[in-house]
């Protein structure tokens, strides 16, 4: 799998900073008073559970960052599937850098694990069916960088990554349109790309009325918010191909294999980021 290289933003290496002064603040208390300045130790982070692993370059980070003579060495790549029993990452220096930065960096890589095992089911399901499982903005503030990693991790595909890189028409931009515009939303679409040329153009529809209005202004994507199959399945017929649809709204592991056999581009889930169950990983020492 081809990752983006993502560790050399400024923000994840700040992210990191930010972290572990949350954490550590004026000092361990606790390896202070019973750990030797100069006791060295070795450890692995150690799965409990099958998962597909993300976030493995970013506990390496999070040891570095507490103490550079930190030698670390990881064994599974993101994007690869790990075993219950599996060792993961492998660090060895001071025992208290080590456990200085043991709780954040299990923080990132069992959250991140957590959204690439996720996605990777919701990618299984609609295989297939050739259809693009996409993220959202339901992210946690901050964290959005690594947790759009994690969805690419598990085979996901990234959405736009904020409100500046795609122009996305949703219901609540169209009630002022229709206040303050034409009212017709392929109006709406046709002013969005003259103000952005090159911007891709995507609307929300909530019924095939609306579906066939916005085809005349030709938008990229057209996202079918919150339908049953039965629907979405009427307005595949309806678009005839002419845009890429995208399915939203309620999906789950149970029903997106049945929006994804109704011939839409692409389903996007916001579960994959807002509610994953972080993955059970552990940091053991060698004794």
């Amino acid at each position: 799998m081809s990752l983006p290289e993502f560790l050399e933003h400024r923000e994840v290496r700040e992210l990191i900073s930010r972290a572990l002064i949350e954490d550590v603040g004026a000092g361990d208390l606790t390896s202070q008073a019973l750990v030797g300045a100069h006791d060295r130790a070795r450890a692995s982070i150690v799965s409990r559970g099958p998962y597909v692993l993300a976030g493995g370059p970013v506990a390496e980070l999070v040891f570095q960052t507490v103490d550079s003579q930190v030698k670390t060495r990881l064994l599974i790549p993101d994007g690869n599937p790990v075993k219950a029993g599996e060792a993961i990452l492998h660090v060895e220096g001071r025992a208290h850098g080590l456990l200085v930065a043991e709780r954040t960096a299990l923080n990132f890589i069992q959250q991140m694990t957590g959204i690439a095992t996720l996605t990777r089911q919701f990618v299984e399901r609609v295989a297939p069916y050739g259809v693009q499982i996409l993220d959202t903005r339901k992210t946690s503030p901050a964290l959005r960088i690594l947790q759009k990693y994690a969805v690419h991790c598990g085979g996901g595909v990234n959405h736009r990554m904020g409100l500046y890189d795609r122009i996305l028409i949703k219901d609540n931009h169209l009630a002022f349109w229709r206040r303050h515009g034409t009212g017709n939303p392929a109006d709406a679409v046709r002013l969005a790309r003259k103000k952005f040329p090159g911007i891709e153009v995507e609307i929300e529809v909530e019924n095939e009325a609306d579906l066939r209005k916005v085809l005349d202004a030709a938008p990229d994507w057209i996202l079918l918010d919150n339908m049953p199959p039965a629907r979405i399945r009427r307005c595949v017929e309806i678009n005839a191909n002419r845009c890429k649809l995208e399915a939203s709204g309620g999906v789950t592991l149970a029903n997106v294999a049945a929006i994804a056999v109704t011939g839409v581009h692409a389903i996007s889930v916001g579960c994959l980021t807002h509610s994953p169950a972080a993955a059970d990983l552990s940091l053991e020492f060698e004794h």
